[in-house]
């Protein structure tokens, strides 16, 4: 293997790698939730006047999903490699499925209010008064505030524990995940839009790994530069 290569291997591993997923990752989807909460209301009992009057805001928000997918696909990836040999089995199992599992059901959540948008465009009348709509808004809503919510809770746990056994984040980040999971898991029902906790919390823990990885290489430069001194 080349210098070059190592040296590229070594930046991909590096914590800032995954902090930086991990901060474009919570800011896409807030800025996801935002839009949808600014133009879908919560009762997916509701006639569907959005597709007439906020379908194109959705659409947007619609289409900023696979990219938020794949900042948090980097970020669950560089984090299992920084891991490495200190990553417990089972957490790791736990980990890297509810992450799979919160992608899926997020995208599939999406494909299905972009299916409604396209359907809606090309017969509106039929469309609002269809049971099939009904059907669609209802399915998408039980994804998003059910199955996705549940995942997301899920992977703050484990995440967290791993944080505590490994000490790749600070404690206190862990028991804020563990808090913000268990609201997930348990009050979501009864709080609306609590899901943005979940992207929240992954900011916080970026932004601390990006500023730490940062102090972590300065320290050298100045014991260093001491050094020579």
């Amino acid at each position: 293997m080349s210098e070059q290569s190592t040296l590229t291997r070594a930046n991909l591993k590096t914590p800032k790698a995954a902090a930086i997923a991990g901060i474009l990752f919570s800011v896409l989807l807030l800025g996801v939730l935002w839009l949808l909460r600014i133009s879908v209301p919560d009762d997916p009992r509701e006639p569907g006047a959005w597709l007439k009057s906020a379908s194109h805001t959705v659409a947007l928000a619609i289409n900023l999903v696979p990219f938020a997918g794949i900042a948090f696909l980097w970020f669950i990836g560089v984090l299992r490699d920084r891991l490495g040999a200190s990553e417990d089995k089972f957490f790791a199992t736990v980990f890297f499925g509810s992450g799979l599992l919160f992608l899926g059901m997020l995208f599939a959540a999406a494909a299905v209010a972009g299916a409604l948008i396209i359907s809606f465009e090309t017969a509106p009348a039929q469309v609002i008064e269809s049971p099939t709509f009904h059907f669609a808004r209802a399915a998408a809503y039980s994804m998003m505030n059910v199955y996705t919510i549940k995942m997301a809770g899920v992977f703050m746990v484990t995440t967290s524990t791993i944080a505590i056994y490994t000490g790749f984040a600070p404690r206190w980040i862990a028991i804020l995940g563990y808090f913000l999971a268990l609201l997930l898991l348990c009050g979501s029902y009864y709080l609306s839009w609590s899901f943005v906790v979940f992207p929240f919390w992954v900011l916080v823990m970026s932004i601390y790994i990006f500023f730490n990885d940062a102090g972590a290489k300065s320290a050298p430069e100045r014991s260093g530069v001491s050094d020579a001194s």
